[in-house]
Order: structure tokens, then sequence, then C-alpha cells
């Protein structure tokens, strides 16, 4: 959802509380100064300190009503502002006149917005989150609106046509407000083509719904006995339903076929034919192999089959359509433009140089599993459904690692604070936990961060991250609030600025706020000792632990001036590198052993040995599994850059820089959601920020991670511009050079079987 827009202002006053950080105010808060102080004054008296977050303009425990009026108050400030500005004589326009309102009313009502939406993934009220449903209806119907306000487009335009500017800053984020209005709406065309953008839009979210639907039906499912399904656990075979005959129902979703995938054995059955049914009209020839697997995968492979396919070609002939009339030769040009990469060529050679370098390793990796099967099966072809059966075979052999065991040792508590004892040493911070905040429900722990050295808060996260019901499922950072400067460009490191307001014979000594501070919120749904027993994570969620809360510090680390660049909110490509980045500390020996500790005597840590399996393991078959993921790359980059593509045939073509054939009878076009929805164009992005992330930690933390000169200059170099800088000039500033690919294919080979 687009940030709305609003304005509203807060102040308070404090006496030697060297936790506040002050607002500075414009001309126009100097100016009323006087008025606010006795007011500000006693509102502040009226609330409990240690409720209070300075700087902080969230609202949490909204009722149902609040949250609704609170939609409506936005929605009707947020109209008013841009009235106000849109009324604006084209001759009389200025940066001031026009675009600082709009960035003061981003800055202002994104923790408002927050406020009303944030409560639908974690309140245990029903009614509370549907409130919360309904007002982000609304305002994101309010947003989409201002989206398409011809007369605001018009002076922000004519503002950015002057080219007077203030700052860098300010001269992009004008340049962002015109783009916006240009790329998403097309206001710079004339009325016939806007409406052609819009009809084209329209078509395109109906088609990729469509597509996304066609994959989410959960009435297919393939019917096996017991004896297919070897090597599945017994509790994965307890959450499967049976048909009348007894066999057990196993549905294509991802989550069931990774697991047999994964796990199941090789059977072989003479009678085999014609025992495998499928439901809901699907069609499917029996297979004669004796593989459970491969039935899976084939079935999983041709999902959707010729519906998909249909609805995926219709689509990337309505974007490309879509590109070309906003000025783009191809949806690519499009997708790729305001991105770190830039162009499709760039996309192109990039993942053409990974996957070059890779083909030895990968070749190795393969010649490695076809020799197992071989053994096992004999002269039996090798193919994409054995991959992660006979990775995890070769795993089990070449590492001493249980999983089972290895999460007797990380109790989350003793996780949760090593973790956030290394990201303190690390980026010169102090975490204070406030212990009376108001939260919305007694798990969730808040807490001040602040700059060690100045003692400049820099601003709040909360952590909720135990399961409960009805909160939202997934492990993720949510913005509550952006950090930005005052009016006049202002930011305060330390307790305050003091203003002395004469008041006839009395002097009035006020404190304002900073203008905003970030606050973030990590929502998990991690187990919470019960009865003794404390909450134990497995290591994947040790690591997406850390890379949330990388998550968690570049928001509260970015120092940009404009809410609109704070934060998370920066290039697509770019705001994983940081969270990636510091995923790395979870296999370096030094900080495993502070984060871990056997539940029943925390004083025993993981030993050495099993240190340096996880740091193997984790790059076990990784050039093979990478190239595979390069093939649908390509293919989303390809279908996306020239029109009247076959992409039947292109996958066949594209197959040969995995390594492995294609797996005959499927269609991976019908069924890749990335193409569809949400990454068109971009799948890319989440290999070249795992490549940058691999040269910043090799060029600068390995070997000492824990080195805060280092941590303090990734802190100031890389977390603090947030969007304000291109990409590409921030690594370059802290790697001393461009990035390079290097580092992350060294890794890859360093630590290979």
């Amino acid at each position: 959802m687009a940030e709305s827009q609003g304005k509203s202002e807060k102040m308070a006053k404090h006496k030697r509380d060297r936790n506040t950080l002050a607002l500075t105010g414009a001309a126009a808060l100097l100016a009323l100064a006087a008025n606010f102080a006795i007011s500000a004054f006693n509102s502040h008296r009226k609330k409990t300190n240690k409720k209070d977050l300075p700087g902080s303009n969230v609202r949490v425990n909204l009722s149902p009503s609040e949250i609704l009026r609170l939609a409506d108050r936005i929605i009707a400030n947020s109209k008013e502002v841009h009235d106000r500005v849109a009324s604006v004589p084209l001759d009389k326009v200025s940066y001031m006149n026009v675009a600082s309102p709009l960035a003061e009313l981003e800055a202002q009502q994104f923790p408002l917005i927050q406020s009303c939406v944030f409560p639908k993934l974690v309140s245990t009220s029903d009614e509370v989150r549907k409130a919360s449903a309904e007002a982000e209806r609304r305002l994101d119907s309010h947003a989409l609106i201002c989206s398409k306000r011809e007369d605001v487009y018009r002076v922000i335009k004519a503002v950015a046509a002057r080219g007077e500017w203030k700052s860098a800053e300010a001269k992009r984020y004008t340049q962002s407000l015109v783009r916006e209005f240009e790329r998403n709406n097309g206001l710079n065309l004339t009325v016939t083509k806007r409406e052609e953008v819009q009809r084209l839009k329209a078509q395109m979210d109906d088609l990729s719904l469509q597509y996304i639907k066609n994959l989410n039906d959960k009435s297919t499912f393939l019917l096996f006995s017991e004896a297919e399904l070897a090597g599945l656990p017994p509790d994965f075979l307890k959450g499967l339903d049976k048909a009348e005959n007894g066999k057990f129902k196993v549905k294509l979703r991802s989550n069931f076929v990774a697991a047999m995938l994964e796990l199941c054995k090789i059977e072989f059955l003479p009678d085999y034919l014609g025992h495998i049914h499928f439901v809901n009209e699907i069609k499917f020839e029996p297979l004669k192999v004796g593989m459970t697997r491969r039935t899976v995968a084939v079935a999983y492979g041709k999902r959707c089959g010729e519906v998909n396919l249909s609805v995926l070609e219709n689509l990337v002939q309505l974007r490309h359509k879509y590109a070309r009339l906003l000025g783009y030769s191809n949806y690519a040009d499009y997708a790729v433009d305001l991105r770190m990469a830039k162009t499709p060529s760039k996309v192109f050679e990039f993942l053409e140089d990974i996957s070059i370098n890779l083909t030895d390793l990968a070749t190795k990796e393969l010649n490695m599993l076809k020799d197992l099967k071989k053994k096992e099966e004999g002269e039996v072809p090798f193919g994409i459904e054995d991959l992660s059966y006979y990775a995890k075979r070769v795993e089990e052999q070449k590492f001493d690692l249980d999983f089972g065991a290895l999460k007797q040792y990380f109790p989350v508590n003793l996780v949760l604070s090593g973790v956030l004892k290394i990201f303190q040493d690390v980026f010169g911070l102090r975490f204070e936990e406030i212990v009376d905040a108001e939260v919305w429900h007694s798990d969730v722990r808040v807490f001040s961060v602040f700059d060690l050295s100045s003692q400049e808060l820099f601003g709040y996260f909360y952590l909720d991250i135990y399961t409960r019901k009805g909160k939202y499922s997934q492990t993720c950072v949510v913005a509550l609030q952006n950090g930005a400067l005052s009016l006049n460009g202002a930011r305060q490191a330390g307790g305050g600025i003091l203003m002395h307001i004469q008041m006839g014979a009395c002097v009035c000594v006020c404190v304002f706020l900073r203008f905003k501070v970030p606050v973030a919120l990590l929502i998990s749904q991690f187990e919470k000792d019960i009865g003794g027993h404390p909450g134990l994570l497995r290591f994947s969620e040790v690591v997406n632990l850390f890379h949330e809360f990388g998550h968690v510090v570049q928001h509260i680390c970015n120092r940009a001036s404009f809410a609109r660049f704070s934060g998370l909110r920066v290039d697509p490509d770019f705001v994983e590198i940081p969270a990636q980045v510091l995923e790395n500390w979870c296999y370096e020996s030094f900080t495993l052993k502070l984060i871990s500790g056997f539940h029943q005597d925390i004083t025993k840590p993981i030993k050495d040995e099993i240190c340096k399996s996880l740091k193997r393991w984790r790059h076990s078959f990784s050039a093979l599994k990478l190239k595979q993921e390069i093939l649908y790359c390509l293919f989303d980059q390809i279908i996306h850059s020239a029109e009247n593509i076959d992409v039947v045939e292109l996958f066949k073509h594209l197959h040969p820089k995995a390594s492995l054939p294609v797996l005959e009878g499927t269609n991976p076009a019908s069924c890749f959601p990335r193409s569809a929805i949400a990454y068109e164009a971009a799948c890319y992005s989440r290999i070249w920020s795992e490549v940058f992330a691999s040269d910043i930690f090799a060029s600068k933390f390995r070997g000492d991670p824990l080195n805060q000169y280092v941590g303090m200059q990734f802190r100031n170099k890389v977390l603090g511009p947030g969007g304000a800088k291109e990409p590409i000039e921030v690594l370059s500033d802290f790697l001393g050079r461009e990035p390079s690919i290097q580092a992350f294919v060294d890794s890859k080979a360093e630590y290979s079987l």
C-alpha cells in the first residue's frame, strides 16, 4: 500500500530525560511555540512516562471504531493537503509550497496509517482484525485516487521543471513524485493513452490473480499407499487425509511436495500401471516407473497445464503493451529501469557470468549424485526429481549434523539475547527494554535503540515473536514509522533542542521531539517456554531471526532526510543485501557459541566440529541448485524482453544451463508464480542481493565478524543513506570499489564437497 499523507504535529515537554530526542520545529512551529508550550506541558503530565515513546506516533490497542475513525481522518487530512497543493498557481510553485508539504504529509501520516493496518497481523480480536482490514481497504482506495490526480501532478511537474533544489535529496524526492505519477498511471500521456494504461493495468491484475488462483486450487491430490510413501516420518503421514480405499491423499502443495521429493525412498512395484489416480479431472498418464518421487514431480510440474500457459502468454503480451505506452521498448526495460541493475542486458550479463563460473562445480556435484544413485538403483537416469533426495543422502554421509538434536542447543531466549548482544557490539548501539510500554499482547517486548557513543535515540522496535491464534503466520519485519528530518533539515544528537520562550514574566523552556524516529515490528511464530520446558529454535529459524533482525537494524539506523527514502524503502535490488550480509554470523564459530547452549545446561554451547559442519553444509550442492534458479531467472527475463516467445520451447532450450534434463511431461511455465505476480522481470533480484552480500562479508567482515570499526562503517555508509543515494554508490563507497561476483563464486568452491 502506498503511503497516504496527512499532517499532524506532536510536542511533549520533558525535563532532563536523556532518552528523549528533540523534534526540531519548522518556521510554522516556531511561530506557534508560545501557544503550544503550556498545552504540551499539561498533556505530558497526564501521561505515564513509562508508556510514552518519545518521537513515535504509532498507536496501539485501538478499538475497531477508533481504527476506522482514524483511517477516515487520515483520508480527510490527506485530501485537504493535496487540494491545497493542487491550488498553487503554476507561476507561483516552489519546492516549499508543493513538494515540501507532501513530504511532511508522508512523514506525519505513515505511522498513523500503520496504526490502522498492522493490527490485522497481530491482534487477538477478530473484530479488530476485521476493522484493520477495512481501514486498509479505505486507505488503499484513497491512495489510488491520489496517485491519479492530474492537478497535483501538474504542479509537481512544474516544480521539477524549475530545478531549484534545497538539497540533492530534495531533488531526488521531487523527481520520485513525478516518476510515480507517470510510471504508475501515465499522467504524462494523452487522455486516450492514459485510459488505455488503466485498462491494461486492470487486465494484468485480473490475469495475475487468475494465474495464482489456479495454482492455489487445493482440491487436487494424488493417492498413495503407505508403502509408496516409504521414508516419510510418521507425523507427516498422520497429517494426511485418507480416501475410502485406505490410500493417503497427498495434496499438490509446495510443503507436501518438498517433503516427498527429499524423503521418499525408491519403491519398485511390478504392477505399477494404473494404480495412481488423479482427482479433479486433471489428465495424467500413469507411469510405469516405480518411483513415488518422479510421480509427484511430474504431477507438480504439470499443474494447471494449458490453462495457466495461456494466462501467462496473454499476461506477458499485455505487459509489453503497457510498457510501450509508457515509453519503454519492452516490459523488462520498464521493470528494471529504476532498480540497481538498471537494464535487462546487465541482468543477462550478471546471470550468465554466475552460471558460467559455477559450471565446473555444478558438474562435480551432479556426478557425485549420479554415482550415489547408480549404486542404489543401477543404470537409471538421474533427473530433477532426484536432486533433493540424493543431496540429502550425501549430506547425511558427509556431515555429522542431526538438526533435531541441534535444536536442543537453541533455546529461544538464549538465541535472542545473543542476537541483541551481537548487533549492539558490531554496530555501536545500545538496546534498552521498556518494561511498561503499551503493547497489544503480554508476550510483546519493546526496546529503545540508542547510539552507544552519543546516547542519541535512534528508534524503537517491538518483538512479537511467539506463536498464538489469529496472528500472521510468517516471520517478517513491518515498518511502523519511518525516520525523517524536521522541515528545516536539522537532526538532533542527544537530549534535544531547548527553546526558551518569553511569556510575560515567565520563561517557558520547551523540548521539541525530533521530527520522527524509526519504529519497527518483528513478527514471528516461535514456540515459547511452557511448564519449565524452554522454547527451542530450529537452525533455520535461528538464521531467519538473524536475517529479520538485520532488517530491524537496517530500518532504525537509516538516516535519510525523507520518510520516503527511510527504513526499508530502498531499491528492491538492494533491500535484502544488509540482512543477507548478517546471515553470515550464523555460520561463524564465535557467534554460534555465543547464541547456543544446551537447553538443560546453557553453559554448554555447540561443539567446534558442528560449527565447521554447518559452514560446509550451507554451501553443499549450492552450485547445482543455483544453476536451476538461474534457469528460471533467465526464462523470466527473456519472456519479458521479447514478444511471441514459445515458452515451452524456451524452457527446453534453457535446461542445459541447469545441468539437468527437463522433466518430461511437465510445463514449468504453467506453475511459476514469480513470473506471474510481484517478481515479473525481477526474479534475478534474490541472487543479485546474495552475490553482493557475499562480497561485503568476504571483503570486510570475514575473519573478524565482530569488528566494530567495520560495523560502524557499514552502519554509516550502507545502512545510513537508505534510499537517498544510488545503491551502487553506497556499496562502492563502503567497499572502495564496485561490487564483484568473485567472492560469491569463491565461497561456493571453497566449501564444496
